[in-house]
């Protein structure tokens, strides 16, 4: 593509594209998709995303063009990969301006200079980093800011490596720019620090902005950067230094308006100095140990005292509670039983926490939880007041409690009390013991006080067992609190059924338990909306009990289950009313028969539920799990849905079980939630005769399939692609054959390097399974797709080998991971050249899987494959679990002839390393371990021991 010729026609085209007019818009569109591979398209992309006159929506445009080419045709092994010499242009292109005046398309810049890093730098682009440090350095304020953003991302993107060379590399560069990085972020803190209360908004914003990013440069340098970052003074220094730069900067809050963009900066800016503390903790548990005492005084201090009135934000406290949660629970830190068997450092650690959560200490912590934080809020109230469903689904669901304040509190208490319980119990009892009697329904203070006191109560149940005299506490104090019927006793109410349902399971006597089906009928039919859903959940647990009674809740359930049934009605809310089903659900499945009198009305009302929640595909889902529990109870008729609890439970398939499959294809068309339980039935049949199944459905399910895959979210083709991966496991012969329409594509996406993880990872196990179980059906597939992308076999299986290692972080669960290592061992031993040039690859994974499967015997020091199972591995059943069904049954077989089950690793991987030495002369297999990293050699060989 000549550059001056085509610049103009392929800007005109991008213009179109940016149309609102789809006739205009649709070939544009198509025309970009084939320039995609045309040599030089990528250069066009880069003069006109970097000309600053053209239209923003057009450079924009030109800007995710160039960026998605990078994911698809950068890496020299793709199909229609661009030039070394159009890439080598295009780097030095990339990184001749860091001038881009549009902050949404600088940062996009940032993006793709990143994705290009990873793939490229250091080896093909050493320059890179260097250009980067220099150009941080000029006084250019906008050509600064770019190239701080871009060395952020680069930073990034390349911590975020983790095969082993890849993370070396990082230890190389974070060692040699560690310093430049702590001088650059202390001089743009300085420079803020001295800007804040004497110049413009403008210019405090734009030196924060540095700090910011800056600050996240050094971010992924600590936390990413060395193997054992205590025994480097800069990294340490760094450290400590965090909570001198905190007080500055929590002090600096006071002198900037509470709504404004540079509030909002320095707010992020603060929560990024405990993150750098809390990824630190995370990763790097023993070198943190310096850092405990300094942490722990700080958190507390701010969080606990007056010392952060004022200063101090919600987001704040919460990174704080999580610092002290994260100390106080790490297992790093935590002595064995045995004192002498624990490491010097444990002991170390152990005694600094120790030293700090002394009983003064651990008291003020437990009370300023109780009484200041476990209290509801003016907001909270008010929310009850306006929204009472919204007020209940923050209180139960929420954020997680790593973000938000109440839940993040309330997992604090919890941990700590459980640690300190011998210290905390007098103290919270000492508590309980002022609240006792009626409080006075005019002071609302001392309402919330005893609802706060509640909650802890509550939250601890378990570690207060021996302490609490539960029962008698229950007859004469909780259930007389339960009948004060006041408006402003509501609260009390709400966290008075709610305390029941914490200690049932805990410490709850059986006779007791029809006068708590009595006051839950009463609050069933509470004026207020929250707690009757709040009595709903307590109800459940009641029932779910295993100290649970049938005789005795069998006087009540008709009024139940009739309150449950309006409650139902009433609420609005789609959490609300699944919550409301789930109860009903566990009530219908504890009486079982018994509860037929009672349920037409809900009959009649799903399927109306059913058509008003369209668009709440969780809702579906709870209906079904109700339509599940009466078709058990013969209390509703239907197939498919009968199919839902049959299949689990069938010992083998029958003519009738296999022909009701037929009409799974309406539920097919149905969204993706409902899916799930397609699949689901799809599964068990699977599991239940997969011949049988196979041979009467596939051709149908696999076009369904194929027509699913275009349309559905990412979420739904991992569900397609688990199916039939579940085939190639159940019948390796037949599922490559049935499933053959969906293979290439599979294929494809590997190849390709298909962008999201969890999609990628379910494509290396489909293609593990092929590879490694039917290598006649893959020899065939490779072929077909070697014609489909007109290149040779050989180059194309090196292409799937490289894309394959480069994505093993992708792949999460253990089992696929090991998976991957005996299907590319199983290409060994091989004289084939392109394997040979893999080979380096294909040991770096199979060691990864070694790490991943291998337990040491600490007995006789060998190593052993943990995933091995045997037929003598029979599990146990208590009392308290369910019996395995008939389908569990099936799968544990399934385990025992699985690969990954029954084959050792280390035992695999010596086999064919030896037949490769074998195969290849010593001179020639020693020839072929030098292309391997001598770290990872050390270490298989430390895993081979003994072979």
């Amino acid at each position: 593509m000549d550059l001056n010729s085509a610049s103009t026609v392929v800007l005109q085209v991008l213009t179109q594209a940016t149309s609102q007019d789809t006739a205009v818009l649709k070939p544009a569109e198509e025309q970009l998709k084939q320039w995609e591979t045309q040599p030089g398209f990528y250069s066009v992309l880069l003069n006109i995303f970097t000309n600053h006159t053209l239209d923003i929506n057009v450079r924009w445009l030109a800007v995710l063009y160039f960026k998605n080419g990078i994911d698809r045709y950068w890496r020299r092994v793709a199909p229609h990969a661009l030039s070394e010499e159009e890439k080598s242009t295009l780097r030095a292109g990339l990184i001749t301006n860091f001038n881009e005046p549009v902050n949404q398309i600088a940062t996009q810049i940032a993006v793709l200079i990143a994705k290009v890093a990873r793939l490229d730098c250091p080896r093909q682009w050493p320059e890179l980093i260097p250009t980067l440090i220099e150009s941080v350095k000029v006084q250019d304020d906008l050509r600064q800011h770019r190239a701080l953003l871009t060395f952020y991302h680069v930073t990034k993107t390349l911590a975020s490596k983790r095969l082993a060379a890849d993370r070396k590399l990082f230890y190389d560069l974070a060692s040699g720019i560690y310093n430049f990085a702590c001088s650059l972020w202390n001089h743009h803190t300085d420079t803020f620090l001295q800007h804040v209360s004497s110049v413009s908004e403008a210019a405090v914003l734009s030196s924060l902005e540095r700090t910011l990013l800056s600050l996240k440069v050094l971010r992924k340098l600590t936390v990413n950067g060395f193997v054992e970052p205590h025994k480097n003074m800069e990294v340490m220094g760094f450290l400590h230094g965090i909570f001198d730069r905190l007080k500055q900067f929590l002090e600096c809050s006071r002198n900037i308006g509470t709504d404004n963009v540079c509030r909002d900066r320095l707010e992020k800016t603060i929560i990024l100095f405990t993150k750098v503390l809390l990824d630190f903790l995370d990763q790097h548990p023993f070198s943190f140990t310096p850092l405990i005492q300094r942490s722990l005084e700080f958190s507390v201090s701010y969080v606990f005292t007056e010392v952060g009135e004022g200063v101090t934000f919600e987001r704040f406290i919460v990174q704080c509670m999580n610092l002290i949660k994260m100390i106080v629970k790490n297992y790093a830190y935590k002595p064995s039983k045995n004192f002498e068997d624990s490491s010097p450092e444990t002991l170390e650690a152990h005694k600094i926490k120790m030293a700090f959560f002394t009983y003064p200490t651990l008291t003020e912590i437990c009370r300023r939880l109780v009484s200041h934080y476990f209290l509801l809020t003016e907001e909270e109230l008010t929310m009850w007041e306006e929204d009472p469903e919204g007020f209940t689904v923050e209180e139960t669901g929420g954020d997680s409690w790593k973000y938000s304040l109440r839940p993040c509190t309330e997992v604090l208490f919890i941990d700590i009390f459980h640690e300190y319980n011998q210290t905390l119990t007098p103290v919270l009892l000492e508590m309980m013991q002022t609240l006792q009697g009626p409080t006075n329904v005019e002071d609302m203070n001392a309402l919330l006080i005893k609802d706060a006191v509640y909650n802890a109560v509550g939250l601890a149940a378990y570690e207060l067992f021996d302490s609490v005299d539960f029962d008698q506490w229950f007859k004469n104090q909780l259930l007389p609190e339960l009948q004060v019927i006041h408006n402003r006793y509501k609260p009390l109410r709400r966290r008075v059924i709610w305390l029941i349902g914490q200690w049932i399971s805990v410490k709850f006597k059986s006779d007791l338990r029809p006068m708590l089906y009595e006051a839950i009928c009463n609050l069933l039919q509470d004026q207020d909306l929250v707690v009757r859903i709040e009595t709903a959940t307590t109800l459940k647990l009641t029932v779910d009990d295993f100290e649970f009674r049938t005789d005795q809740f069998l006087p009540y359930l008709e009024t139940m289950f009739t309150l449950l049934f309006q409650l139902l009605q009433q609420v609005t809310e789609c959490d609300t009313k699944m919550h409301v089903l789930h109860v009903l659900s566990c009530v219908i499945e504890r009486v079982n028969i018994q509860i037929r009198p009672y349920v037409g009305c809900l009959v009649q009302y799903l399927p109306l539920l059913w058509k008003q929640s369209e668009e709440h595909n969780m809702l579906r889902c709870a209906i079904l799990t109700t339509l599940i529990h009466l078709v058990q109870y013969g209390l509703y008729c239907g197939n498919q849905h009968r199919q839902l609890v049959t299949l689990e439970n069938s010992p083998c398939v029958t003519p009738e079980l296999l022909r009701i499959f037929q009409n799974m294809s309406p539920l097919l068309e149905l969204s993706s939630e409902n899916l799930r339980t397609c699949f689901k039935i799809i599964n068990g049949y699977i599991f239940l005769s997969s011949t049988e199944f196979l041979q009467t459905y596939a051709v149908g399910l696999c076009q369904s399939f194929c027509e699913l895959l275009k349309e559905i979210t990412t979420e739904g083709q991992v569900q397609v692609l688990k199916v039939v991966e579940n085939a190639l496991k159940v019948n390796p012969v037949l599922g490559p054959q049935m499933f053959q329409p969906i293979l290439p594509c599979v294929f494809r996406g590997i190849i390709e390097g298909e962008r999201y993880p969890v999609v990628m990872s379910t494509y290396l196990g489909v293609m593990g399974r092929v590879l490694l179980q039917n290598t006649s059906f893959f020899s065939s597939l490779l072929n077909e797709m070697a014609h489909k992308f007109n290149q040779e076999m050989d180059q194309l299986l090196g292409n799937m080998i490289e894309m394959w290692v480069d994505r093993m972080d992708n792949i999460t669960q253990p089992e696929r991971r090991k998976l991957s290592a005996l299907a590319l061992l199983s290409l060994l031993p091989s004289d084939n050249s392109v394997i040979q040039d893999k080979f380096c690859g294909i040991i770096n994974i199979s060691v990864e899987g070694l790490h991943d499967v291998m337990t040491e015997d600490p007995e006789t020091g060998t190593y052993k494959d943990c995933m091995l199972m045997s037929h003598l591995e029979e599990p146990k059943v208590t009392e308290d679990e369910e019996p395995p069904t008939e389908q569990d049954k099936r799968k544990k077989m399934l385990a025992l002839k699985d690969p990954v089950h029954t084959v050792s690793l280390q035992q695999f991987i010596y086999e064919k390393l030896k037949a490769q030495q074998e195969l290849l002369g010593e001179q020639g297999f020693q020839s072929l371990m030098e292309t391997v990293d001598t770290e990872i050699v050390t270490q298989l060989q430390e895993f081979l021991q003994g072979f």
